[in-house]
């Protein structure tokens, strides 16, 4: 009898590790994510350096690593833990990758919170890169441009409250920027920035590099120059 609980013993911690190693998630790097398949499941661990409103149960939130950035379209999650998604924080994303007018991203995630370091990315410096194939490479990151020059200014459905279009020129052409009203809106000093310039002003420009049918950063900083 001792021989057989013994052996059963042995069989159900067998059954348990196999369980837990088989449950054991391994995440992505930024290069594995960027070479998956589009519509590919895709688990990826990376830090939080800014988010739009949480809404109806949602939050798209900009993320970056040491080895490249990303970008959350309504990741699922309540409003208390929008309310922790403070830059820097650590969280584990499992969902699909997705592509939307140029922009990659991942969509119809999860994700929890993970323990550990923080990480939060200062922003590269990408202004001789405008107007080049290398750009796209830094998707999503954070980023920054100096001397550009104001072109138009215009506000989506020409309501101040919502988006500002913002279309810049710099060596001889042209690029449009987006103050996104879910991530920095009419309370934040960066819309009123924005708001109050006007064509001719040089200034420097900061944000996430998203992307819709060619570069669109999403500002978060400006300062003329």
């Amino acid at each position: 009898m001792k021989k057989l609980i013994a052996m059963l013993l042995a069989l159900v911690m067998v059954l348990a590790f196999a369980g837990c190693a088989k449950d054991k998630t391994v995440a992505m790097t930024h290069e594995e994510y960027m070479a998956a398949d589009m519509d590919s499941e895709v688990t990826i661990d990376t830090y939080v350096q800014g988010h739009q409103s949480w809404w109806d149960g949602k939050v798209t939130v900009y993320c970056q690593s040491p080895d490249g950035a990303y970008f959350l379209y309504e990741l699922q999650c309540s409003e208390e833990d929008a309310a922790k998604l403070e830059p820097g924080t650590k969280i584990r994303v499992k969902g699909f990758k997705g592509e939307w007018a140029g922009e990659v991203e991942v969509m119809d995630g999860t994700f929890e919170f993970l323990k550990g370091d923080t990480f939060v990315a200062e922003p590269l410096d990408v202004t001789d890169l405008l107007g080049t194939d290398a750009l796209i490479d830094h998707q999503n990151e954070r980023v920054a441009f100096k001397g550009l020059t104001v072109e138009n200014i215009a506000y989506k459905n020409d309501e101040p409250g919502d988006d500002i279009y913002v279309t810049f020129g710099y060596n001889g052409a042209s690029y449009d920027f987006c103050v996104e009203a879910y991530l920095t809106g009419p309370d934040t000093d960066v819309y009123a920035a924005v708001g109050a310039l006007n064509p001719g002003d040089v200034v420097d420009v900061e944000g996430f590099l998203y992307w819709y049918e060619g570069v669109n950063t999403h500002i978060t900083s400006v300062t003329v120059a």
